[in-house]
């Protein structure tokens, strides 16, 4: 099996310090939680931003401040911009972070029911733009997909020239108006790719560490961090982002899965070698 590349989803633009009080808000503090997540072993920083008072914001300058103070302690690292910004934001102004030029930026495939009123609104034209703008600007994208609809989006979209093969997804599962985080639906989507597509999945809550072993068992890729879930285990908050990582690092040991450097992710990812 390829080795497996863990992604570190830090801080998210929903979860504040009141779930955990180490969610980090501050450039220091998004260092700080990268740096223990990059030296448990994640290769790749999924990444959102915040003001100082842990107000999203999708603002460039913003994004390049965090990210060049990730990059001056770990410049090997990939840094992964969120475009999907949060609930309410424009097309472009979700975008911002796509001007600096990442090696990758994630591509969100459809709309969802995030619960009460709150709508996230992925058309397909805005699927399609987002799509362009990433390979005008050279980024792979990471096909972020909450349901089967939205592989089959990704798939037609890509038949039509907005998305390059091969893929690459982000399943993100047990999300409310989203697919479950069971097995089975597990099983449906990893079964609903191209041969020659990767994946990453992403439990949300207690499905975090359930799906990162049935990932890690069938060659697939993980994600784990703050925006995803805030605990270690149930009823205990973990310390660090790195927590969460070194317990899929152990996992991995368990079941027999080497650990991918960010070069090596590059590699699997086919990404340009830095």
């Amino acid at each position: 099996m390829e080795k497996l590349i863990i992604t570190a989803a830090i801080c998210g633009a929903e979860v504040t310090k009141e779930h955990n009080p180490a969610v980090p808000y501050t450039v220091e503090e998004c260092v700080r939680e990268a740096g223990s997540a990059i030296e448990a072993g994640a290769s790749i920083i999924h990444l959102h931003v915040r003001e100082d008072d842990g107000t999203p914001t999708q603002d460039k300058n913003r994004f390049k401040l965090v990210m060049d103070a990730i990059h001056a302690q770990y410049p090997d690292v990939i840094i992964q911009p969120s475009t999907g910004g949060a609930v309410g934001m424009t097309n472009d102004e979700r975008l911002q972070p796509t001007e600096l030029n990442p090696e990758m930026a994630t591509l969100d495939c459809g709309t969802l029911n995030f619960g009460g009123d709150e709508i996230f609104e992925n058309t397909e034209n805005t699927i399609k733009y987002f799509g362009e703008k990433m390979i005008e600007r050279g980024i792979k994208p990471e096909l972020e997909v909450f349901d089967k609809s939205m592989i089959d989006m990704a798939l037609r979209l890509g038949k039509k020239g907005f998305i390059k093969s091969p893929m690459h997804f982000d399943f993100v599962m047990g999300v409310n108006g989203g697919i479950s985080g069971t097995l089975r639906d597990f099983v449906f989507m990893r079964g609903s790719i191209p041969a020659d597509a990767t994946y990453t999945v992403a439990g949300i809550g207690r499905f975090e560490f359930p799906l990162a072993a049935a990932a890690i068992i069938d060659g697939g890729h993980v994600r784990v961090g703050f925006e995803d879930n805030t605990m270690i285990s149930r009823g205990v908050v973990a310390e660090s982002n790195g927590q969460l990582v070194e317990k899929v690092v152990r996992l991995a040991n368990e079941l027999g899965r080497e650990i991918a450097t960010p070069a090596e992710a590059r590699e699997i990812l086919g990404l340009k070698a830095r």
